[in-house]
């Protein structure tokens, strides 16, 4: 089953920018863990992940603007 790693409700905000990926796709995460940093125009927000498998990124990190309610990446737990 793919879980869907999405931007954290950050109130107002409308969009974010994607900062930096603490992993690359392909690896192995663990529930809980941090994968990925975004930025509001106040602050950074560390998003984790959903639950433990193999991560699939969907947006690369840059400059470009995603919406706040983007599907970053997934998360393959690899149950059918």
């Amino acid at each position: 089953m793919k879980h869907p790693v999405i931007v954290p409700s950050l109130g107002l905000v409308e969009s974010v920018t994607v900062n930096k990926w603490a992993r690359a796709s392909g690896d192995r995460v663990a529930k809980g863990e941090m994968i990925v940093t975004i930025e509001t125009e106040k602050s950074e927000v560390e998003v984790e992940a959903p639950a433990d498998g193999v991560l699939e990124i969907a947006v690369d990190s840059g400059p470009e603007l995603v919406s706040a309610d983007a599907t970053l990446g997934f998360i393959d737990d690899g149950a059918a």
